[in-house]
C-alpha cells in the first residue's frame, strides 16, 4: 500500500473518453512547482491529470524534506494510490518517475514512463560548475543563497534580476528542499537501475540543450530496451515552459504506449 501523504494535489478529471484512461502524472524538477506545468495541462485537458508540489516547495513547503531518492519515490506512488498511471517527469521529477517505475510498488500501477532530461550524475552525466557555484550550499553556506545560485545557474542571472521581490523570496525558500535532493542524487552508489525498466518509455531531451543532459538521454535510449526518443528542435531545459505544445505532445505519446499494455489512450 502507497503511504499517505499530505502533498498538495491539482487533480483535473475531464469529460469524454478521456475519464477512462490512465491517471497522467506529471513530475517537476528541482526549484519548480506544479504551476509550472499550467500550460502543458491546458494542452492535455481531454486527459485525467494530476500535477503535485514535491515536499518542500511551494504549496508543499510545509511538509519535511527528503534526503533520499526513496523518500521521493514514496511520494508519488501515494499519489497514484494505486491507480493505472503513465508517469512524465521533467528533469528531477523524471529521476523520481524511473525509479518508481522499476520499484516493486510501481510496477503494478505505472503503465508508461516519459522523462525529459532526467539528470543522472552517478553514471557520470553531470554539469561541473565553478567552486562554490552548484545548487549544494559550500560549507556554513546558506540553503537559500544556495537556491539563488542555483537559479542563476538554470536560468540566468538577467531572469533572477526580473522576478518580482516576492518571487524570488519564494525561490528562496525552496532551498532546503534544493539541497537535500541535490545531495540526494550527487552519489557514486546508484540508487537504481534504470536499465530494469520494463515498461514503454519515452525518453525527451531538447535540441538546445547542454551536452550532460542530451548524452544522459541518449545513454537512455541506447540501454533501456524498447524506449524511444522525441528531440524537442530549440528548447533547452525548460521545455515544459518554452515549448509547451512539444512537451504535451511528449506525455501524450507516453500515454499512447500506455495503450499498447491494453489501457486506453
Amino acid at each position: 500500500m502507497p503511504a499517505t501523504h499530505q502533498l498538495a494535489v491539482t487533480e483535473h478529471l475531464p469529460d469524454g473518453p478521456g475519464r477512462d484512461g490512465p491517471l497522467v502524472v506529471l513530475v517537476h524538477g528541482s526549484l519548480d512547482r506544479a504551476s509550472s506545468f499550467a500550460r502543458v495541462l491546458r494542452r492535455l485537458d481531454d486527459l485525467h491529470t494530476v500535477a503535485y508540489d514535491r515536499r518542500g516547495y511551494d504549496r508543499s513547503r510545509v511538509l519535511p524534506v527528503h534526503d533520499t531518492i526513496e523518500g521521493h519515490i514514496g511520494d508519488l506512488l501515494a499519489v497514484i494510490d494505486q491507480r493505472p498511471a503513465v508517469v512524465v517527469g521533467h528533469s528531477y521529477g523524471g529521476v523520481i518517475a524511473l525509479g518508481a517505475a522499476v520499484s516493486d510498488a510501481g510496477k503494478a500501477s505505472i503503465l508508461s514512463l516519459g522523462a525529459y532530461e532526467p539528470p543522472l550524475p552517478w553514471l557520470g552525466f553531470r554539469r561541473n560548475p565553478p567552486p562554490g557555484s552548484a545548487g549544494g550550499p559550500p560549507d556554513g553556506g546558506d540553503a537559500a543563497e544556495a537556491a539563488e545560485r542555483f537559479f542563476r545557474r538554470m536560468v540566468g542571472d538577467s531572469a533572477w534580476e526580473r522576478l518580482p521581490d516576492a518571487v524570488k523570496a519564494e525561490r528562496r525558500a525552496d532551498g532546503p528542499a534544493l539541497v537535500a535532493e541535490l545531495g540526494a542524487i550527487r552519489i557514486e552508489q546508484p540508487p537504481f537501475d534504470p536499465t530494469e525498466l520494463a515498461v514503454p518509455a519515452v525518453f525527451g531531451r531538447g535540441g538546445a540543450s547542454l551536452p550532460h543532459h542530451r548524452d544522459g538521454v541518449a545513454w537512455l535510449v541506447a540501454h533501456v530496451p524498447g524506449s524511444a526518443m522525441i528531440e524537442i528542435p530549440g528548447a533547452a531545459h525548460g521545455a515544459h515552459l518554452t515549448h509547451p505544445d512539444a512537451f504535451a505532445d511528449l506525455a501524450r505519446a507516453a500515454v499512447s504506449r500506455a495503450g499498447a499494455r491494453g489501457v486506453p489512450g
